[in-house]
């Protein structure tokens, strides 16, 4: 198997006992985290550490995910109050589930001749909006209507959905993948696991009930 060293270093291939006596050196466990790699790929890791790390990248991958998605809400000039809210209790609900919202208020007819009417429409929905989120930009008019975009506050700094909807959980801060020295199999990294793919290796008796046993006899998928 191929062995990256609980610092990201690349240790080269070995033999599933010499790995095993190095991670039981080091203290640490021997990860399997590219089992259809050629050789198979294994990391000196502590495992509960690594399923953290795993855990907190998923987290930042969904809230990516979700910030990349647009939700649209359409506005008129003489829009109803009871629609306003409407349209205002949909647009923090979308931007509680860390998507940005389009606002457009199309013109028809005699409405282009006063375009403040409806300047005046989104700049309260853009008020009233404050606590959940911000424009990216001023409004614009572009051909007959006007648009905005809204994007939602971080979490933090985000009031609660009066609506009662619990908020998407926002990832945690992005930092190092941890993963520095992996290796390339056929022009390709291999892709990390998640955190309840990866599998430990037992590197001692009390895990696999006997020295004189194969590891590999009792792969375990350790979970929480």
């Amino acid at each position: 198997m191929r062995v990256i060293g609980d610092q990201g270093a690349q240790l080269g291939v070995m033999a599933l006992t010499d790995a095993l006596n190095l991670a039981r050196q080091k203290g640490v466990d021997l990860v399997e985290i590219a089992a259809a790699a050629q050789p198979p790929v294994c990391r000196l890791v502590d495992f509960g550490k690594f399923r953290y790390e795993q855990a907190k990248k998923e987290k930042e991958s969904k809230k990516h995910q979700h910030a990349n998605r647009v939700k649209e809400i359409q506005l008129s000039s003489n829009i109803d109050p009871h629609d306003f809210a409407t349209k205002l209790t949909h647009a923090i609900d979308f931007l509680c589930e860390e998507m940005k919202v389009k606002v457009t208020l199309r013109f028809r007819g005699r409405e282009m001749a006063h375009q403040e009417f409806g300047f005046q429409k989104i700049q309260n929905f853009i008020r009233e909006i404050v606590p959940w989120g911000h424009p990216d930009a001023p409004p614009k008019l572009i051909d007959k209507s006007v648009n905005v975009i809204l994007s939602p506050l971080p979490r933090n700094k985000r009031a609660k959905n009066p609506s009662g909807k619990m908020d998407h959980p926002e990832g945690p801060e992005e930092g190092n993948d941890g993963e520095g020295g992996a290796p390339v199999q056929n022009g390709h990294t291999p892709k990390p696991p998640s955190a309840a793919a990866a599998k430990k290796i037992p590197t001692n008796a009390a895990e696999t009930g006997s020295f004189g046993q194969n590891p590999f006899a009792k792969l375990e998928v350790k979970t929480d």
